[in-house]
């Protein structure tokens, strides 16, 4: 297990950078909070892939999508997308109905690192054994 690790998904940096929304605001703050150092950020590089496809979908623009995964990538300790988290990751699928695609591949590289706690906005890791969710709009 690794202390005070939280494991970052996807919808926290879409909030953060994205439009105007009541999850953008706890989104920013979380991502403050990691940078402070009140908690040590991780993330897959699949999460910074699918970050910057999501960006690069919204705006059309590379510069902006490139620099949207840069940024968030600084802001935390990246752990790759191997083949004990592929492997993992399809056992999830198989045996969770609320698990799919690359939220399998988040929740699975958490559990390989032994990271209990991810910080997410979708009640889909709520499903996932072994992990926490934690919401950014609920109190610290």
């Amino acid at each position: 297990m690794i202390e005070n690790a939280v494991l970052l998904d996807t919808s926290i940096g879409v909030y953060a950078i994205g439009d105007d929304d009541p999850r953008r605001e706890p989104s920013r703050r979380l991502l403050t909070r990691a940078a402070s150092g009140e908690f040590r950020a991780y993330a897959s590089v699949e999460m910074i892939q699918e970050l910057v496809h999501h960006r690069l979908r919204k705006t059309g623009d590379r510069q902006i999508a490139g620099a949207a995964g840069r940024h968030l990538s600084a802001t935390c300790t990246l752990l790759p997308f191997d083949r004990e988290v592929l492997d993992l990751s399809l056992e999830l699928i198989e045996r969770l109905p609320t698990i799919r695609g690359r939220d399998a591949v988040h929740a699975a590289t958490a559990l390989a690192y032994g990271i209990e706690r991810i910080a997410s906005t979708d009640r889909a890791f709520d499903e996932v054994p072994g992990l926490t969710r934690v919401d950014p709009r609920e109190p610290a």
